[in-house]
This record gives C-alpha cells, sequence and structure tokens, in this order.
C-alpha cells in the first residue's frame, strides 16, 4: 500500500506519544483510528521498526503510515497492465481512476492497486495523468534506474501522444494548431490559466483528425506536460473536450454524464537502460473514436 511519511518536528509541548501527535496533526481522523492503525503495524519508523500506541514522541523521527479510507467503493473499471519487466511497468487507466493516492480515492488508486498486484512496493509513476484522462501510464520498479526514466521527460526525450474528441459545428479551414503559452495557477486554485506575461512553458501541436456530425477527434501531441495543459490549449482554440467540467468554465457534472473524451494513446521512447525503442498504445477508446486507429 502507498506509504505517506512525516518528519517529527521539535515542539514546546510535544504531546507524549506519536499516536497523539498525529491524532492532533489529523484531526480528521479520530484518535482511536491511529491506534488501531499503530496496533496493526501501519505505522512505522523510516527503518521500518513499527510504533505502538505508547511509542514516545521523539524529535527527528520519520515516520511512515499508511493512507485508509473507510468504507471506500471499487473503482468502476480496472487498470490494465500492457507491459512489465526488470525496470518499467506500462499500464492503460480508465478514466475516473487517480494515479496516486489522493482524498478519498486511496485504495482504488492506480499505484495502490498495481503494487496489491505485482507485489512491488518500490513501484512510483514516472509521470501523471489527471483523474479524468484515461490511458497510458509509466512506472518505474528499481530507484538505482528511476531517475534515467525520468530524464526523459526533462529532456523531451518521450513522445507522447493523445486523442481527443470535441464539439465542432463548423468544419474549419485550419486542420493544425501549434499552441505556445505560459501557464499559472487559475481561479480556484486547481484550475490554470493562460498567463500574458513570463517565458512560454507550455506546448502543444493539434491536429484535427476527422469531423463526423458535430463531432471532431484531434490528435495532440504535447512538448510539456504542465497540468491540465491540454484541455487548456484545446480550450484556447475554440474546441473544449467533451465532458470536461473545467474548461472554458465550471460547470457541475452530473453522475451520469459521460467521461472527459481525453486518452493518452502512445507512449514511444529509445530506453535508457536497454536501448530498446518502446512503444506503448493504450487499448482503450473514446465514446466518440469516429473511425481513427
Amino acid at each position: 500500500m502507498p506509504r505517506s511519511r512525516i518528519y517529527l518536528p521539535k515542539l514546546e509541548s510535544p504531546p507524549a506519544t506519536i499516536v497523539g501527535h498525529l491524532a492532533q496533526l489529523f484531526p480528521q481522523v479520530s484518535a482511536a483510528a491511529w491506534r488501531d492503525r499503530a496496533a496493526r503495524g501501519l505505522v512505522t519508523t523510516g527503518d521500518g521498526i513499527k510504533i505502538r500506541e505508547d511509542s514516545p514522541y521523539t524529535y527527528g523521527l520519520t515516520i511512515f503510515y499508511m493512507k485508509e479510507v473507510q468504507s471506500e467503493p471499487a473503482p468502476l473499471e480496472t487498470e490494465t497492465i500492457l507491459f512489465q519487466d526488470d525496470e518499467i511497468l506500462a499500464a492503460d487507466k480508465p478514466h475516473g481512476m487517480t494515479v496516486t493516492p489522493a482524498g478519498d480515492h486511496v485504495a482504488r488508486s492506480m499505484l495502490h492497486r498495481l503494487q496489491e498486484r505485482t507485489g512491488l512496493e518500490t513501484l512510483v509513476p514516472l509521470h501523471r495523468i489527471d483523474r479524468d484522462t484515461a490511458g497510458l501510464v509509466l512506472f518505474g520498479i528499481r530507484a538505482a534506474s528511476r531517475a534515467r526514466y525520468h530524464e526523459l521527460f526533462a529532456k523531451k526525450a518521450i513522445q507522447r501522444e493523445y486523442l481527443a474528441a470535441a464539439h465542432v459545428a463548423d468544419v474549419p479551414d485550419q486542420k493544425h494548431w501549434s499552441v505556445e503559452n505560459r501557464l499559472g495557477a487559475g481561479t480556484p486554485w486547481f484550475r490554470r490559466q493562460i498567463l500574458k506575461e513570463g517565458p512560454i512553458n507550455a506546448s502543444t501541436e493539434i491536429e484535427l483528425i476527422e469531423v463526423r456530425e458535430d463531432i471532431g477527434l484531434f490528435r495532440l501531441k504535447p512538448a510539456t506536460g504542465k497540468k491540465h495543459q491540454l484541455r487548456v490549449h484545446m480550450a484556447s482554440i475554440g474546441f473544449p473536450i467533451l465532458g470536461d467540467a473545467l474548461y472554458p468554465e465550471m460547470r457541475n457534472q452530473e453522475p451520469s454524464d459521460p467521461p472527459m473524451q481525453l486518452l493518452a494513446c502512445r507512449l514511444t521512447f529509445i530506453d535508457p537502460v536497454s536501448g530498446i525503442q518502446r512503444e506503448f498504445n493504450s487499448e482503450r477508446r473514446l465514446q466518440h473514436a469516429l473511425s481513427a486507429d
């Protein structure tokens, strides 16, 4: 299970026990729940020593604990493992699943589920996609080689391709867009916005592949990986992604609404450890996939 960690700081009036500190620090989790987690061995020091209910508060310790959500429902769809060797794992994520534990998505997060399936506690995502986005996510397995895969993303040596569907009332003459701008925090804090000042930090190539009736299928190739980049860039050219509840404006999303029509469909790169050319393709399809392969 994914572990969270905290550092025990020097306090003027520290609590008597580590469990007492955790109950103060996270009041949304009852003291009884923290005692129960400790009793089940879910709270440990960095070297794996289990914390007891009466373990004294000790300045300087790093404490690891397991997140839990009571009565957490199972995901509506499951992830698919497409590839695994000694270094990496490529998996196909459904819409609505978080990559890492967040809020009340803990046991149903992709990372936790894959760790449970594979027994690999060292599994770490090498990049992220939104909860609302489906498709490919690459995970690192060995800590010793993880930095070499992270470097692929930092040096833009990995090619990522997405498919998106949007309403197209009138077929435009333009079929290609090169969108470059600066993205920053918006309002509310979880949205992004295009900033007028500062250097460019977000770049996407967008191609309109096909239009059928009033639905267009677009291919997106981001050169950068900013939060909500593709969603903002599609809205900026006048084609917000179907099902997007945040852009161009926020709207209420009903449980019966279809998922956002954005799919991380392809990853290609030269494996920095083996030297092999890797290509992974999502097995998922958008509801509005049209005839695109």
